[in-house]
């Protein structure tokens, strides 16, 4: 009886398809190990956080990035962190009136604000923002100002995450620690001493406002040189500040 042995270009092929589906194989297992990986390390974070200050956040890391591309000399960041008895009831209040009125009832998403966004943009309209204080706090604090749709799943995620381990009431005290006021400024207490001269638990409703009026974009909406702009909304929030309930 013969025995017929395959040609060498079958046994090539062969061993071509062997490495090939190992190689596949490895990636398949790097990529389960790195998703495991980044999902226990930001649930770590996370978790952490819930009690430790946040000792920086990626958009105050950004901004020294941003200098050093731009050529710009060192500047310090200026913030300094304060717990949620340290700030005026006022400040919550204002940034809730001002940015997210159902902070504490939805989950993390404005489901009817994305929905109403998302429909301007079909109809022709500019995609804005419909972005919650959660949605914020999680790309402040772990995420690049980039706008992408990789960068935006992220942000989900976080949102997400501390949505589900965090009160609400960690959520504002997170926001009001890390939320750009100005030119590497950050956070209310360093906010509140740049503009008006004492700490953030001393802000008077008026200055609440008139932080909070400045938060689409403090580089250009400036709390010690208001524009009428700045005013009318400052005087917008005063009043929606009497209609939104301080759960905080």
């Amino acid at each position: 009886m013969k025995h017929f042995s395959h040609p060498a270009r079958y046994r090539h092929v062969s061993r071509r398809a062997n490495a090939a589906s190992s190689l596949s194989g490895f990636f398949k297992r790097l990529f389960a190990y790195a998703a495991l990986f980044f999902v226990g390390s930001s649930l770590v974070l996370v978790v952490a956080l819930a009690y430790l200050p946040a000792p920086t956040s990626a958009f105050m890391m950004h901004q020294h990035v941003d200098d050093l591309v731009e050529g710009k000399n060192f500047r310090p960041i200026q913030q300094r962190w304060v717990s949620r008895e340290q700030i005026s009831q006022h400040a919550f209040t204002a940034v809730v009136a001002s940015e997210d009125q159902l902070f504490y009832q939805h989950n993390g998403f404005d489901v009817d604000a994305i929905a109403k966004a998302f429909d301007r943009y079909l109809r022709g309209g500019k995609l804005r923002g419909a972005s919650t204080i959660s949605q914020q706090v999680a790309k402040n604090l772990f995420l690049s100002p980039a706008k992408n749709f990789g960068r935006k799943a992220l942000e989900i995620w976080f949102t997400l995450l501390i949505e589900t381990v965090w009160s609400k009431q960690r959520i504002l005290e997170m926001y009001l620690n890390i939320a750009e006021f100005g030119d590497h400024l950050f956070g209310v207490e360093a906010a509140s001493r740049r503009y008006f001269g004492v700490p953030a638990r001393q802000l008077s409703a008026g200055q609440a406002a008139l932080l909070a009026a400045t938060l689409p974009n403090p580089l250009l909406l400036k709390a010690d040189q208001p524009s009428a702009y700045v005013l009318k909304r400052q005087s917008w929030i005063l009043g929606q500040m009497r209609n939104v309930g301080n759960e905080s």
